[in-house]
C-alpha cells in the first residue's frame, strides 16, 4: 500500500458542475461557429471555454468548495466521453481517412474534430448517440476496433488545469471517464469488429491512461478523478466476474507509478456492489467516491479493506432538482463515518450536469414550489453545510437542519400535493382499461379506413422552428401579441408545413408542432401539477438543451391541449394527420418528478389526462394519433433486478393512455436513441399499432433485432439521422428502406426520419424528405415486380391505389 496522500482530499466536493453556462453560453458559441466558420471561428468557441471554467471555478469557491483539489476541471465542447475518447485519439479510420488526425480538443483543429465526429460531414456520418445511463443526457458512441490508432493527448487536460490556475489561483481536479467504463461504452469501428469487443483493448488504453497521469503529475496536478459509473449497471458484453477482475487488474496498473497524481475513482448513478469496492481495495487506489443517494452506506468487510483511505460520501443527489433530505443525510454520514476508518468527505452522489444552475434566477417560479427545490449551486451549498456539520459537529447546522425541516412539512401539507377527485380516478383504475380490441381487429379495422399504401411514408412530429415561429410565441408569452394574432401566425405556419408535406408526397402528416416550445413543456404547461422555468437548461446533447418542468402535484387536465391545432391541420388537406401527444413515461422521464409519490401512481395520473386528450381528439375526426415514449428505454434501471416492477408500471402507464382508444384509431408510439434491443419483450407490450425508432446512426442492427425476433408490429425504423445537418444520399436512404423491407416484411414497414424536424432547417428538410418519399416509392416499384416478395405479404395488404404517394421534387442519384 503507498503512502497516505500526501495532498489531502478535501471536506467537500462535487463530482462536476454544468458546462453550459447559465445563460447557455457554450451552446450559443458552438451554434454561432457551426452556422458561420469564418465570422465566429474556432477560437471563439475556445476562449467561451475558458470563460465558463473560470467562471466555474471562482463560483464554486464562493459556495465553500474551498479545498485543494475540490473543485473538479471540466471544460468539454460537448461530450465528456468524447473528449476523454480523444484524449486517447480515437478518431475513427474513416475520419483519418479524410483528414482528421487527432488533435487535443482545445485547439482550433480540434474544435473541427469534434465537430466533425458530433455532427458528420458531407460524407461521414457522424458517432452513434445514445443515452448516458438512465439518464436524458446522450453522449457520442467512441469507435475502438481491434485495429483502431490510439496515443495519449494530454494537453488539453494539461492546459485547462494550468491556465484556470493561472487565472483563479485554484488547483482544480482533472476529469475523465475512467478506462473500464470508456470501453464499454464504446462500439466496434465496423462491422468486422462484431466479435471483437472494445474492452480487449484495454492493456493498450491503461498504458495510454499513465502516460495521461504523468504528464497532470509534471504539470503540478495533486489529484485526478476516473469515473466508473459503469459498476453500477449491469448487462454489459461481459461477465460480472471478469468485468470487477478486470477493475482490479486496471487500477493495480494505474495506481502503481509513483509519478501520478493521486486518484479518486467515482461510481455514481447507483451502488458499485462490494465486489468492485473490494477489488478496488486491493489496488492503491487513494480515494473512492460513493453514491449514497441511490446506493447503500459499503458493509464492514469493504470499509475495513479500505482502511483509512478517504472516502467520498454522495448523500447529495445529482439527477434532480429537490432539496436533498438533510436528516436522512445525516444518517447516512453518521452511519459511514462509524464504519469507515479514514476520512469522510461529502460530496454529490452524481455530477450536477444534469440539473441547471442557479434556482435564485427563477423568479417567475411559485414561492413556495421554490422553496422545495435545490438547482446546483444550491447542492454545493448542501455539499458545504453537511461537510461542515462532519467536520463541526450537527449542531454547528442546527439552524439549515431544522429549516430543511420545516421546509419538508410545508411541502407534504401543500393541497397541490394532494388532491383527492385525482387519486379517487387513479385508484379506480382497473385492467380492462389498459386494454385494446385485438391486434388483428385493429389491423383490418384501420387498413380499412385508411387505405394507405405500402411503406408508407411519415414523419415524427415537428418540423423546423424558424426565428419567426419562435419569435411568435415569444411575443405571445410576454403578451406583446393579441391572441388571435399569435393565432393567426401559428396557422400560417401549420398551412405551409402542410403545403410542403403534400408537395413532397408524404402518406400521412402532421401539423409540424410550430407553437410547441418543447415536446414535455408544453404539456406540462397545459396540465396541473406542474412548474416550468425560466432559465432550467441542462444539456441534452452538444450544444441541444433543454429546460425539464417541474412535476411537484398531483396531475390532471383542465381542458383540451392539441386539438384545434390538429384539426386546423386536418382541414388543409384529405390526407391523414396524426394527432402528437407525448407519452407519460417521457413527460416523468423529461421533468424533475417529485419524490414524495410513487412513479407508478404519478405516470398513471399522467395517463389519464393523456386519455382524455386523445378522447377529444377521436371526436374531432383524427384517425391517427402518435403518443412518443422515447424515454421509455431510458429509465429502465441499471439493475436487472429492478427492471421488471419499472416496465411493469411504465408499459402499463402507456396503455391506459391509450386503452380507450377506438379499434379504427391507428396509435403510434416513437422510440429514439436507446438500445431498444433490451426491451423489446416491453415495446411489444405498449401494444402500439405502429412503432417508429432511431435506426440510422445504429446501422442495421436495430433492424435485423426485430427481424429476429419476429417483432408482431408495424414498424419504422429511422433512415435519416436528424441529429446532423448532413442530408443523407438517395442511396443511404434506399438501402435502408430496402434493407427494412426484406428483412421485416414490406407490410409492417413504415418510412421515417429518426426523430422530430425541429432543430432542422427547411432546405435540408425539404432535400432529405424528397429523397426519403423517393427511396419508398423505388422499392415500392422494386417490390410489386418480385413475386417471391410480393407472395410473402400478408393480407389485408396496404393500398397501392393511384392515391399513393409519389415524389414531387427531383433527387439526386
Amino acid at each position: 500500500m503507498t503512502a497516505r496522500p500526501t495532498t489531502p482530499f478535501p471536506a467537500a466536493t462535487v463530482l462536476g458542475y454544468p458546462r453550459i453556462g447559465p445563460d447557455r453560453e457554450l451552446k450559443k458559441a458552438l451554434e454561432a461557429h457551426w452556422s458561420d466558420a469564418a465570422a465566429h471561428p474556432a477560437e471563439t468557441v475556445l476562449d467561451t471555454l475558458a470563460q465558463l471554467r473560470r467562471r466555474t471555478t471562482t463560483r464554486l469557491v464562493e459556495l465553500g468548495l474551498t479545498g485543494d483539489a475540490a473543485v473538479p476541471s471540466e471544460g468539454f465542447a460537448v461530450d465528456h466521453v468524447l473528449d476523454t475518447a480523444l484524449a486517447l485519439g480515437a478518431v475513427p479510420a474513416r475520419f483519418a481517412a479524410d483528414g482528421y488526425k487527432p488533435a487535443a480538443p482545445d485547439t482550433p483543429r480540434g474544435v473541427e474534430l469534434v465537430t466533425a465526429l458530433s455532427r458528420g460531414t458531407d460524407h461521414l456520418e457522424p458517432l452513434e448517440l445514445t443515452k448516458w445511463f438512465d439518464t436524458n443526457y446522450h453522449y457520442y458512441v467512441p469507435e475502438i476496433g481491434p485495429d483502431t490508432a490510439l496515443s495519449a493527448h494530454p494537453e488539453s487536460l494539461v492546459e485547462r488545469y494550468a491556465t484556470t490556475l493561472a487565472a483563479t489561483g485554484v488547483a482544480t481536479r482533472p476529469v475523465l471517464v475512467g478506462p473500464l467504463s470508456l470501453l464499454l461504452l464504446s462500439r466496434g469501428e465496423t462491422t468486422d469488429d462484431a466479435g471483437a469487443r472494445p474492452l480487449d483493448r484495454l492493456d493498450d488504453v491503461l498504458a495510454l491512461y499513465i502516460s495521461i497521469l504523468s504528464a497532470l503529475a509534471e504539470a503540478g496536478v495533486a489529484w485526478v478523478q476516473l469515473d466508473e459509473p459503469a459498476l453500477a449497471a449491469d448487462g454489459w458484453d461481459v461477465p460480472r466476474a471478469e468485468l470487477v477482475a478486470a477493475l482490479e487488474s486496471a487500477y493495480a496498473r494505474l495506481s502503481y507509478p509513483s509519478h501520478r497524481p493521486q486518484i479518486l475513482v467515482t461510481v455514481g448513478y447507483g451502488d458499485a456492489g462490494e465486489d468492485a469496492q473490494l477489488a478496488l481495495a486491493r489496488t492503491d487506489v487513494d480515494a473512492l467516491a460513493v453514491d449514497l443517494d441511490r446506493g447503500d452506506v459499503p458493509g464492514e468487510s469493504a470499509l475495513a479493506a479500505w482502511g483509512e483511505r478517504p472516502l467520498v460520501a454522495g448523500v447529495v443527489g445529482g439527477r434532480t432538482v429537490w432539496r436533498t433530505d438533510l436528516a436522512r443525510a445525516v444518517e447516512k454520514l453518521d452511519l459511514l463515518r462509524t464504519r469507515a476508518r479514514g476520512p469522510v468527505a461529502v460530496g454529490t452522489a452524481t455530477p450536477l450536469l444534469h440539473v441547471p444552475h442557479d434556482v435564485a434566477r427563477e423568479t417567475r417560479l411559485d414561492p413556495e414550489v421554490r422553496a422545495w427545490v435545490a438547482f446546483a449551486d444550491q447542492k454545493v451549498s448542501e455539499v458545504v453545510a453537511l461537510a461542515r456539520g462532519v467536520g463541526e459537529g450537527w449542531d454547528a447546522v442546527a439552524e439549515t437542519l431544522r429549516e430543511d425541516a420545516a421546509v419538508r412539512e410545508a411541502r407534504a401539507n401543500h393541497p397541490a400535493t394532494h388532491r383527492a377527485e385525482v387519486r379517487e380516478r387513479t385508484a379506480a383504475v382497473r385492467d380492462g382499461d389498459r386494454r385494446r380490441d385485438s391486434a388483428e381487429a385493429r389491423r383490418a379495422a384501420q387498413h380499412e379506413r385508411l387505405r394507405l399504401p405500402e411503406l408508407p411514408t411519415t414523419t415524427i412530429g415537428s418540423f423546423p422552428q424558424t426565428l419567426d415561429v419562435r419569435r411568435a410565441r415569444a411575443e405571445h408569452r410576454a403578451g406583446r401579441i393579441p391572441e388571435a394574432e399569435y393565432t393567426a401566425r401559428i396557422r400560417e405556419e401549420i398551412a405551409r408545413t402542410v403545403r410542403a408535406q403534400e408537395q413532397r408526397g408524404l402518406d400521412v402528416l402532421v401539423h409540424g408542432e410550430a407553437e410547441r416550445n418543447d415536446m414535455v413543456q408544453y404539456f406540462a404547461e397545459a396540465l396541473d401539477g406542474f412548474a416550468t422555468t425560466q432559465h432550467g437548461w441542462v444539456q441534452s446533447y452538444g450544444s441541444r438543451c433543454t429546460r425539464p418542468s417541474i412535476l411537484f402535484g398531483d396531475v390532471s387536465r383542465p381542458a383540451p391541449i392539441t386539438v384545434d391545432w390538429t384539426s386546423y391541420a386536418a382541414s388543409l388537406t384529405e390526407r391523414p394527420v396524426k394527432g402528437m401527444l407525448t407519452g407519460p413515461v417521457t413527460i416523468l422521464a423529461w421533468s424533475f418528478v417529485r419524490d414524495d409519490a410513487p412513479a407508478a401512481e404519478v405516470a398513471d395520473q399522467v395517463a389519464l389526462a393523456l386519455r382524455d386528450e386523445i378522447t377529444d381528439l377521436e371526436a374531432a375526426g383524427t384517425a391517427i394519433i402518435q403518443v412518443d415514449e422515447p424515454a421509455l428505454r431510458e429509465l429502465l434501471p441499471l439493475r436487472e433486478a429492478d427492471r421488471p416492477a419499472y416496465l411493469d408500471w411504465s408499459v402499463g402507464s402507456f396503455r391506459l393512455a391509450t386503452g380507450g382508444a377506438a379499434t379504427d384509431t391507428q396509435i403510434h408510439t416513437h422510440l429514439c436513441y436507446s438500445e431498444f434491443e433490451t426491451v423489446l419483450d416491453a415495446i411489444d407490450g405498449l401494444d402500439a399499432d405502429v412503432t417508429t425508432l432511431e435506426a440510422s446512426r445504429s446501422g442495421s442492427g436495430i433492424v435485423d433485432g426485430l427481424a429476429a425476433a419476429d417483432f408482431p408490429r408495424d414498424v419504422g425504423p429511422g433512415v435519416w439521422d436528424i441529429h446532423s445537418p448532413r442530408v443523407p444520399t438517395f442511396e443511404e436512404v434506399a438501402g435502408r428502406v430496402r434493407h427494412a423491407a426484406h428483412a421485416i416484411g414490406a407490410d409492417r414497414v413504415w418510412v421515417n426520419p429518426d426523430c422530430g424536424l425541429k432543430t432542422r432547417g427547411w432546405p435540408e428538410t425539404e432535400a432529405a424528405l424528397d429523397r426519403l418519399v423517393a427511396a419508398a416509392v423505388t422499392v415500392r416499384a422494386e417490390l410489386a415486380t418480385d413475386d417471391d416478395a410480393a407472395g410473402a405479404r400478408s393480407t389485408p395488404s396496404r393500398s397501392t391505389s393511384p392515391g399513393s404517394a409519389q415524389p414531387a421534387l427531383a433527387f439526386e442519384r
